[in-house]
């Protein structure tokens, strides 16, 4: 039996059941992505569960794109850009909680030095502190400045890493707006 490109019965050859679902189907598609409006679908969905031959049928769709085509398109483009944005979306989740640990690893760091009161103040408490378990010893005053400094490695770490982070979801993101053609 001879058919069309799109698979229905050619000239007056009699159209079947599924001939006539599978119709329908590509106008409700038509329908969803804009090709035809509301009105459109029901007209044209109401005559082809009732027309006869593959004319008729084939009438109806003839100013819509081929379903072969356009679904292998689709199918074949929609998979890399779903998966791109989800790793897009988890990458810029990455590099916004790296970062902020960065910037308070960073902040927390640098601490201001103590004042002469603060550190007379800490002596005390230990002096206190050792006395209360028995002990006599001469605490010494404080330094002034934390011994500690500043963390290079647990601020540098996570901010590369956030930057890093940040390039990924610019080149996924422009890939798939590149791909964003192969559906339109």
């Amino acid at each position: 039996m001879e058919t069309t490109a799109s698979h229905y019965p050619v000239g007056d050859l009699r159209v079947s059941d599924a001939d006539r679902d599978r119709a329908v189907s590509q106008l409700s598609e038509a329908f969803q992505t804009g090709r035809i409006t509301h009105e459109e679908f029901e007209q044209r969905s109401g005559e082809a569960l009732r027309v006869r031959t593959g004319n008729e049928l084939n009438a109806l769709l003839t100013d819509l794109p081929t379903e072969d085509g356009n679904a292998a398109v689709a199918a074949h483009c929609r998979g890399p850009v779903i998966a791109a944005r989800a790793v897009a979306a988890a990458a810029a989740a990455a590099a916004i909680a790296l970062g902020a640990l960065a910037l308070s690893t960073g902040l927390s760091g640098a601490s201001a030095p103590l004042t002469l009161a603060q550190r007379e103040a800490r002596r005390e408490i230990a002096q206190q502190v050792l006395a209360h378990q028995g002990i006599s010893v001469a605490v010494p005053l404080p330094p002034a400045v934390a011994a500690s400094g500043f963390d290079w490695v647990g601020t540098v770490t996570p901010a590369a890493i956030a930057v890093l982070l940040i390039a990924l979801v610019v080149v996924l993101l422009r890939a798939t707006g590149r791909t964003r053609s192969c559906t339109s």
